[in-house]
């Protein structure tokens, strides 16, 4: 085997073994936990591609639904996996659970979803994927989270503008609440399945059948070449979904980024001092904690390396000098992507893929509004490859 196959088997190992090192902190049972989510989120995002970008874009210019197909799966399962821990937490849905991407339904949540949506088309990723990617090396992808910092601060400074013009007012629908939870979870499933068959529609390119393995290192050797399929993203993506509710806050990745942008904002006074309702909202949390490390820094730490483990064991770290349209697009790209997040208190995995899990019309308002984008989005480029 390559050499830096083994590496990468260190590298990871190295990592579980700092994760596991971080219990012994205070709180660091969550912290460690955080982390081992991280490192095995990592390795599987960067193995099966699992990219809201990507999978739309598929099925836009190829009608390949594949990847479409693994998002809702991934939805199914985190929407099954939420109303059974929920419930069994809060067996009457008369009031919000605390903390869940449970958000004020508006138009500014609306506006935020473009804006992310147009930030992915330009940066050429969501912000999950540009952090698996920094893993691999990708040269636009540093850019793009830079510029989401900035676009955090942007989206600080409108904040109080879009809560006292909308979001003060606006209703937060929680589908349980309506519905109950079987209700809520046999509603979201039917939308899920009409879905799927709407998708379904054309035939799907048949999978490769590879020969089976022989021996024990082949097998490892395998689990790093070319990549998994679909529906093993989507499956693990909505599983960990739920796992992380058990011990710790709703999966998301710009909770860290969010503090950071705030924490250095306030102390150049770039930030307004008072943020109307913000920390009252659930979502991705941008509290400013006196913590060096908190579990979401853990996570998106872990799950960089952890992807960057996997792309050097598929020999997918691929790093390259950025060009200067890397760099624009990159920062431009970034800061829709920040300032969506910020309005919008969370990004695909958040918002989107943890709010609909958990039966909130927010999270299918953000993903309606994504997907808009994207589709004018790859309209638009097409139109100006053809000019």
């Amino acid at each position: 085997m390559r050499k830096t196959f083994w590496l990468a088997l260190l590298i990871l190992a190295g990592g579980i073994a700092w994760a596991l090192s971080l219990s012994g902190f205070p709180g660091g049972r969550v912290l460690s936990f955080s982390a081992l989510l991280g490192l095995a989120l990592g390795v599987v995002l960067q193995r099966t591609r699992f990219c809201f970008l990507c999978h739309a874009r598929d099925w836009h210019d190829k009608g390949d639904a594949r990847g479409l197909l693994a998002i809702l799966l991934a939805l199914a399962v985190g929407s099954i996996g939420y109303q059974v821990v929920v419930g069994s937490w809060l067996p009457v849905p008369e009031r919000l659970p605390p903390d869940l991407h449970i958000g004020p339904v508006s138009w500014a949540l609306a506006l935020a979803g473009i804006a992310f949506g147009a930030g992915m088309v330009i940066s050429g990723s969501c912000i999950s994927a540009h952090l698996y990617r920094l893993g691999e090396g990708a040269p636009v992808s540093p850019f793009a989270l830079i510029g989401a910092i900035v676009g955090f601060g942007l989206g600080f400074n409108t904040w109080n503008h879009f809560y006292s013009a909308t979001i003060a007012e606006a209703p937060i629908l929680w589908l349980p609440q309506k519905l109950g939870y079987a209700g809520a979870l046999l509603l979201q499933l039917g939308v899920l399945a009409v879905l799927a068959a709407l998708l379904w529609r054309k035939p799907l390119p048949p999978q490769a059948l590879r020969p089976p393995v022989a021996t024990l290192r082949e097998g490892i050797a395998r689990l790093f070449e070319g990549r998994w399929s679909y529906w093993i993203g989507g499956i693990a993506v909505g599983l960990f979904a739920v796992l992380i509710i058990i011990r710790t806050k709703p999966l998301g990745v710009t909770s860290a980024l969010g503090s950071l942008a705030r924490r250095a904002g306030e102390a150049q006074g770039w930030v307004p001092s008072r943020l109307d309702g913000l920390d009252t909202l659930g979502g991705c949390a941008t509290l400013i904690q006196d913590a060096l490390l908190t579990p979401n820094g853990a996570l998106v730490l872990a799950l960089i390396a952890g992807s960057f483990a996997s792309a050097l064991a598929a020999g997918q770290f691929t790093p390259r000098l950025p060009t200067l349209r890397d760099v624009a697009c990159g920062l431009f790209g970034g800061v829709l992507l920040g300032w969506g997040s910020m309005i919008g208190l969370g990004c695909t995995i958040g918002t989107l893929l943890s709010g609909i899990s958990a039966g909130a019309v927010s999270g299918w308002v953000f993903a309606l509004s994504v997907f808009i984008a994207l589709s004018l989005g790859f309209k638009l480029q097409a139109y100006l490859r053809r000019s």
